[in-house]
């Protein structure tokens, strides 16, 4: 059986819901509870599943991740049936670059822990956190915008017309950005493609509003 620990919110967990979703893999959600004071995350059990003390971590049978790259990739090679990524080694090459822009670059300023060290031991305010976050948001959205924008292989989604890897790292950091209320009126590429995305049953059923452990409102 297949199971992933994951947090409703976290975008890393969002990303490999997503992919388990397109590729049409069932999995049984584990919630680890990441808030402050509680720090599921950081109890003896899960330290002894994933000694970094993060989420995602998913099991399949034998083979244990944690690091949602890691995940994705092994999901595209051990379900190979619903591609997330294109045939072509150019094409690959391409959509692992937009991957990156968001997994690489964008993200981890972002993450969790970079936010509470912030507030914690450097004492930034609310103002100040948003402010740091809006910042990385729009760097770097405004290479991807014009990435996208500028090449003639973004179709409805990044990549053609068909959702895939780009898409899955691109939907969860653009939630994140509505959440901080970053202006999204400069990216209509982006903007636009997050609507093809969230119109599919797979990203409806992967965003964080729709999971086991969303906190009832």
């Amino acid at each position: 059986m297949r199971k992933l620990y994951g947090y409703f919110r976290s975008s890393a967990a969002y990303r490999v819901r997503i992919a388990l979703g397109l590729k049409g893999l069932g999995y049984e959600h584990v919630g680890v509870n990441l808030v402050p004071g509680v720090s599921e995350q950081k109890s003896d059990p899960y330290l002894a599943l994933n000694p970094q003390g993060r989420v995602p971590y998913f099991v399949d049978e034998e083979i244990a991740l944690s690091q949602s790259p890691a995940i994705l990739e092994y999901l595209e090679e051990a379900y190979p049936d619903v591609p997330l990524l294109p045939s072509d080694m150019a094409a690959r090459a391409r959509v692992r670059q937009l991957a990156s822009l968001v997994g690489c670059d964008i993200h981890p300023l972002n993450n969790l822990a970079v936010l509470m060290r912030l507030k914690g031991e450097l004492g930034a305010d609310e103002e100040a956190v948003a402010a740091w976050y809006s910042h990385w948001i729009i760097e770097g959205f405004t290479a991807l915008e014009a990435l996208l924008a500028g090449n003639k292989e973004t179709g409805k989604f990044c990549h053609g017309d068909k959702p895939g890897m780009a898409d899955i790292y691109l939907v969860p950091q653009v939630w994140n950005a509505c959440r901080f209320k970053v202006p999204m009126d400069a990216f209509p590429v982006i903007t636009g493609i997050d609507a093809a995305c969230n119109a599919l049953e797979a990203f409806q059923a992967a965003a964080p509003e729709n999971q086991p452990d969303t906190p009832a409102t």
